[in-house]
């Protein structure tokens, strides 16, 4: 639970402060980037954590992604260019890898299926407090201090997890020392990274930028037979046959898409857009963190009566209604709206998430459980990186678009007034008329950004009512599930 903290703290803290620190170090071209980046690293190492940790067990690895994870929060701190920051993102998230895989793969070890549901929402209760907490903690530091200590409060919560891991959570000794796809796990992350390079250009097809397609394309051509014949596949192939788990990892994905998309933009559109304050982007993000603890835990009860499939189909629904709203959100819209917008997409990721790693969990044996909860976690980050690389590209290309030919061409530089608009400081010394166009100018170009949660939304309810198999919780139990070496 501290380690969940941890990674929750992190996460909304740094989800709060974004708009300040792009601000300071004057990124807003790189903004995604540093959203990337972090679920780049995430999404990559998550899978090898799982094979690890079917190895060797799950309390190194996490032992070892805190101990990552801490370290890459202090050289955050220390950081001085967006350059610099972007860096050590990307190595905090190669941490965190580790860290929330791990501790849903020990809440499988440790509690049968009739009662993980709930330890999933107890769990999630958790992210839902740090959610709610570290918003709060953000603006406060930035009110107080400055940006470079929302980075410093990781060091005495992983402090703490690192001891009572180590102290008080005992593992069998599972060590079998096998084979560990290596191949497998550098063709993945030299594929997935170019894929994010290719998406995040405005206009990829063009002459040289060809090669970040052909680079992915190809490296995930090669992944396939290299996986097939692999000892210790790093993606297994079998277990991604099977129509439970396959659909439910795609269904991951659109959700990570849904998740990460419609979060990652929100602190800039309140902040930019809506001319808010760290404070204001705290309170909008709050109700995620309530809505999402809520839908895990209902999700448990309801899986047992309902199965799998008519909970996914009821969450999903729920967010393609909260996702259309999104499409209407304007520099006038009223706090409270974005609020219970966020609130409700909070609570169908809740409804869709825990379902999806409990079906997942319980579909296959103890030895495949790290690397099964771990391709789920991967599908959900690749599905945010992939979609906040668009909504990136998207919002780049347009905010240029709205802004060429405006006022802010008239005797200002767009991209210093892009900048200094997310400082509640910096703001005063620009005309209001000016303001407002670049407010108006920015809502519109983040207001076309999120079609892509919509869009991603829409396809995870299809994929659920069309291919996701139905039946009770009982009929897609693996034989062994439960027992352990």
């Amino acid at each position: 639970m501290v380690a969940v903290a941890l990674a929750a703290l992190d996460v909304t803290v740094v989800s709060t402060a974004m708009p300040t620190i792009v601000s300071e170090l004057s990124g807003v071209a790189m903004y995604s980037w540093l959203v990337s980046i972090y679920l780049l690293a995430t999404t990559t190492s998550t899978p090898l954590y799982g094979q690890l940790a079917d190895n060797w067990g799950r309390k190194p690895i996490l032992i070892f992604g805190i101990l990552l994870f801490t370290a890459a929060s202090l050289l955050c701190a220390q950081a001085s260019t967006m350059t610099q920051l972007i860096v050590f993102r990307g190595i905090q998230g190669l941490g965190a890898g580790a860290i929330m895989p791990m501790t849903m793969t020990i809440i499988g070890d440790l509690f049968p299926v009739a009662e993980r549901a709930k330890y999933q929402g107890i769990f999630g209760g958790v992210w839902g407090v740090s959610s709610i907490v570290g918003p709060a903690l953000g603006a406060i530091i930035l009110k107080f201090w400055n940006w470079h200590g929302i980075f410093l409060i990781n060091l005495p919560v992983g402090l703490a997890a690192l001891v009572l891991i180590t102290k008080v959570y005992h593992e069998h000794n599972v060590s079998k020392h096998r084979y560990v796809d290596v191949w497998g796990a550098l063709l993945m992350t030299i594929g997935v990274a170019s894929l994010m390079l290719a998406l995040e250009r405005h206009s990829p097809i063009k002459g040289s930028e060809y090669w970040p397609i052909a680079l992915s394309l190809g490296c995930f051509a090669l992944l396939i037979p290299i996986e097939m014949k692999s000892r210790s596949p790093f993606l297994p192939i079998p277990m991604l046959k099977r129509r439970l788990i396959g659909v439910g990892y795609l269904v991951a994905l659109f959700g990570g898409m849904v998740q990460f998309g419609s979060s990652s933009f929100m602190p800039l559109f309140v902040q930019g857009a809506m001319g808010g304050t760290p404070t204001s982007v705290g309170l909008t993000m709050a109700p995620v963190a309530l809505g999402w603890p809520l839908g895990s835990y209902f999700s448990g009860k309801m899986i047992m009566k309902m199965g799998y499939k008519r909970v996914l189909a009821i969450g999903m629904g729920l967010g393609v209604v909260a996702s259309s709203f999104l499409l209407m959100l304007n520099d006038a819209t009223h706090l409270a709206t974005i609020m219970s917008i966020v609130f409700f997409i909070g609570l169908s990721l809740g409804l869709t998430s825990t379902p999806i790693i409990i079906a997942i969990q319980n579909a296959v044996e103890w030895n495949q459980r790290g690397i099964a909860t771990s391709l789920n976690m991967f599908s959900r980050t690749i599905g945010g990186v992939i979609g906040v690389a668009i909504m990136g590209s998207i919002l780049n290309s347009r905010l240029s678009e709205y802004l060429n030919g405006s006022q802010v061409s008239n005797g200002h530089n767009a991209q210093e007034v892009i900048n200094d608009l997310l400082d509640p400081a910096k703001r005063g010394g620009y005309p209001v008329e000016l303001l407002h166009t670049v407010q108006h100018d920015l809502a519109s170009a983040l207001n076309l950004t999120y079609a892509i949660p919509l869009i991603a939304s829409i396809i995870a309810l299809i994929l659920i009512v069309f291919a996701f198999p139905g039946g009770k919780v009982e009929k897609h139990q693996s034989p062994t599930e439960g027992t352990k070496p």
